[in-house]
């Protein structure tokens, strides 16, 4: 079972305890809130960002991929009516190293993707979900 306490602490602001660590989330100034961390929605976009991050470095692992730097950008749009939700999301991995076999790359994220990642799993049943993979800067 997973659980989380969230504690609202004042105005806006509330203390997440998650597994035995604390952090804030909080609205932006604008929603009445002081900024003091980041918001719920954007939350779920670095759970993602995390959850196929591990699953793709992971595989890369047991594929014998090493000497690679790997940072994963996750983009999405939000709703203009209530409620507001993330639609269109895109989650860009970027992969630098030198000699770096691209199919397992592709098929590192694809298995992320289709199999693997429960985070990813759960947004695609509310949004549309798709990625990009760039090696060196170059989309592949």
């Amino acid at each position: 079972m997973a659980k989380t306490v969230v504690k609202w602490t004042k105005e806006m602001s509330f203390d997440v305890e998650l597994n035995g660590h604390h952090f804030a989330i909080d609205a932006g100034k604008d929603n009445g809130g002081n900024d003091a961390g980041p918001r719920p929605k954007a939350l779920m976009l670095s759970a993602l960002g995390g959850c196929t991050g591990m699953d793709v470095v992971s595989i890369l692992k047991k594929m014998k991929v090493v000497d690679y730097e790997l940072s994963i950008t996750v983009t999405a749009d939000q709703t203009d009516q209530h409620p507001k939700i993330l639609q269109n999301i895109m989650v860009h991995y970027d992969f630098s190293g030198q000699n770096l076999p691209v199919k397992k790359l592709q098929r590192a994220v694809e298995l992320s993707e289709t199999a693997y990642c429960g985070v990813s799993a759960m947004l695609k049943k509310a949004s549309e979900l798709n990625h990009q993979i760039r090696l060196n800067g170059e989309i592949v």
